[in-house]
């Protein structure tokens, strides 16, 4: 009698699971990567994309004017490009044949799952941060900058008005149609965080995506509509909070050293240790040399004098409060017509794929036929501001 066991030579069957299960859980975290200009780089084509389009004939009434019997000057076509360059993304989890054996729980399954939400959450932020790249930059409340928003400068109605307007103005195009195809008016969408519709609901012109979700197909995460915008929800909407925030220990005087009073977060600690980084400590800017993290000691290449417990910082988020340099968060809100952006694969490679490897597939790497691994990988993705005068981002506060 044959049977077919699920060993080595037979693992592969549950693939097609395993690949499910990835993509299952992806997709919950894919929001940005929904509504770009979707391209693909054929193989062996290299691992740049060019992005092509002609620059629009100026309207002038003067110069188009004929004059009998004269024909004028021809024009000329001119055209101008956004190029990208692809990378890939993955990881892997080993699995002993052991924890295999004795888990409580379908470990290969859950590795594939947990994967899949690591590596949409990557994707999702390259995408993000490639969008909110364009210069296309509206501050909340009429701020003149990132550094100037309180937490105050909220996201309202107004900023939706004026977004849009922008973008009409701009000729931006707007979405026709809904992800399986079918007709939808026209709108533009907007990518925000949680908080940011907190403040946008309490407006009595939000209209909810209940109320019309039974006439048209929505996008994943859509939550609302207002003035000719699709809202749709994402937890991992950009927000620019501030790197460094910390304390002296002690005092300093002429001194290019200063021990921090707290364990940076893993942020902050990436960003102490790149020699060439800038800090203020209490109002002097210094230029990091190097980062002990046993130690705590933040070495820079000035000398100055501080007090204990003089504020060690950075300014990239929002407006600091009176008498301390602790910066409020500052979110970005993305709304945007079709072909703003674009993303960008090789031969259809950005679909995620796991890559499961069995105990014992290492032949005499593995004698005792110990270790299985699952992997995930993106072979190939990018993604591109095309127009930016398409994309406008939102910068502002959000309640408590």
């Amino acid at each position: 009698m044959n049977t077919t066991l699920n060993t080595a030579g037979t693992a592969y069957f549950n693939k097609q699971f395993y690949d499910k299960k990835l993509l299952e859980t992806a997709k919950t975290r894919l929001v940005h990567a929904t509504f770009g200009q979707k391209r693909s780089i054929p193989r062996h084509g290299g691992k740049r994309v060019e992005f092509r389009k002609y620059d629009l004939f100026t309207p002038d009434a003067d110069a188009l004017t004929l004059v009998e019997g004269v024909t004028p000057t021809g024009q000329s076509l001119t055209q101008s490009k956004v190029e990208a360059e692809v990378s890939q993304y993955g990881a892997y989890v080993e699995v002993s044949d052991l924890l295999d054996l004795t888990a409580y729980d379908e470990v290969l399954a859950d590795s594939a799952e947990l994967l899949g939400e690591q590596l949409g959450t990557v994707i999702e932020w390259v995408t993000r941060d490639a969008m909110c790249a364009t210069t296309n930059v509206q501050y909340a409340n009429g701020k003149s900058g990132r550094n100037d928003l309180l937490s105050t400068d909220v996201l309202t109605v107004d900023e939706i008005r004026k977004a849009v307007r922008t973008l009409k103005k701009n000729k931006a195009r707007t979405f026709a149609s809904a992800p399986d195809g079918s007709v939808r008016r026209p709108h533009y969408v907007c990518i925000c965080s949680p908080d940011a519709t907190y403040d946008l609901q309490n407006d009595a012109l939000w209209q909810d995506v209940s109320k019309y979700s039974n006439a048209e197909q929505i996008y994943s995460g859509e939550i609302g509509r207002l003035f000719g915008v699709v809202f749709v929800e994402s937890t991992e909407a950009k927000v620019y909070r501030q790197t460094v925030y910390n304390k002296a220990a002690v005092a300093g005087t002429n001194t290019h050293v200063v021990v921090l009073a707290n364990e940076p977060d893993e942020r902050a600690a990436k960003y102490l240790s790149k020699a060439g980084n800038k800090v203020f400590i209490g109002s002097n800017e210094v230029t990091i040399t190097a980062y002990s993290p046993d130690d705590l000691e933040l070495s820079f290449s000035e000398t100055i004098s501080f007090s204990a417990n003089a504020e060690v910082y950075t300014k990239d988020a929002g407006k600091a409060g009176s008498g301390t340099q602790k910066e409020p968060d500052v979110h970005a809100t993305l709304v945007f017509g079709a072909d703003a952006y674009g993303v960008i694969d090789v031969d259809g490679s950005g679909t995620m794929e796991t890559i499961v490897k069995p105990h014992g597939s290492e032949g005499s790497g593995d004698p005792l036929n110990q270790r299985a691994t699952v992997g995930a990988k993106v072979a190939a993705y990018a993604a591109k501001v095309l127009n930016p005068l398409w994309l406008v981002r939102i910068e502002h506060g959000v309640s408590a």
